[in-house]
């Protein structure tokens, strides 16, 4: 997913506010770039892998504020990506917990009376544990159902907590456009594998049900190695360059976790505004570290 609020050079700037792509897996052309869809690895939690921290989601009303803070930064000014959403803080209309999931609703609507509105005509909501939790390295699993329709974008992703874009990576577990029902993709950036260099990593799997039905969405990362998959299976592999520097592997620093549900945009692409509200459900957010030692 595209970074929208981090500090990045102003030469990353420039570009982002001039009409290029968005930041994540969009490519130049709002498409995703050249991709595989064949398996690459055996997925799932390593054995020995311990339970560091979890959401359930399985106390109705507001998403738990100690877990999860919002990302509201970029309304006033308009997010990256050319993206339409505005995204709300504590507004159950698009982000609550019940019956044991997150919904994630998207709604065509403005809030005109926000002090932050942009001029923006759908509303949705973007949470992450940026100020409350970050790890490095482990097993991370989302088990979710995704929005569909054109114009969805949902989103889970990870951005490394020192703030610099693509610099201090980014880990995209998930990303569905609606446009295109069940290809799913992951992908990595860093300075030196970006779109903007048109170097980015990315790989796409087909999940033919995605929109209709639950699945776990998985990253297992490791001082070696990046995995990203679905279902215990993984089609996305990066490997630790043997002479990597920092800009090809920034992944021994902390990354924090987003889930969102982003409208439009240069990867979202057309919207049918027919097709709202939209909603991504997420069942349990959980991430899994390896014991000391072990």
């Amino acid at each position: 997913m595209p970074f929208e609020s981090y500090i990045f050079p102003m030469g990353l700037l420039l570009a982002a506010l001039t009409g290029c792509s968005g930041f994540g897996a969009g490519g130049a052309s709002g498409t995703p770039p050249s991709a595989t869809s064949s398996a690459t690895a055996a997925g799932g939690k390593p054995a020995a892998w311990k339970l560091a921290w979890s959401d359930e989601f399985d106390v109705d009303g507001l998403p738990n504020p100690a877990k999860w803070d919002y990302d509201t930064d970029r309304n006033a000014q308009g997010w990256f990506n050319h993206e339409l959403q505005y995204y709300t803080r504590d507004r159950a209309e698009n982000a609550r917990v019940e019956n044991g999931r997150l919904i994630i609703t998207a709604r065509r609507e403005r809030l005109t009376n926000a002090s932050d509105y942009g001029r923006q005509r759908f509303t949705s909501a973007r949470l992450l544990t940026r100020g409350k939790a970050h790890w490095t390295y482990g097993f991370v699993e989302v088990r979710a159902r995704l929005a569909c329709g054109p114009g969805t974008w949902p989103a889970i992703w990870a951005l490394g907590s020192k703030g610099v874009w693509p610099d201090d990576g980014e880990i995209d577990i998930m990303e569905h456009v609606g446009k295109n029902p069940g290809q799913v993709f992951g992908s990595i950036h860093t300075g030196a594998n970006n779109w903007m260099l048109n170097t980015q990593k990315t790989q796409t799997t087909t999940v033919s049900d995605a929109c209709t039905a639950f699945h776990n969405y998985q990253l297992t990362w490791t001082a070696d190695k990046i995995l990203i998959g679905v279902d215990n299976v993984a089609y996305f592999e990066y490997t630790r360059p043997k002479d990597h520097n920092y800009g090809q592997w920034p992944f021994d620093t902390p990354q924090y976790l987003l889930l969102n549900l982003a409208i439009g945009g240069d990867l979202g692409g057309a919207v049918d505004e027919s097709i709202f509200p939209v909603q991504m459900e997420v069942e349990y957010v959980r991430v899994y570290q390896p014991v000391p030692g072990g």
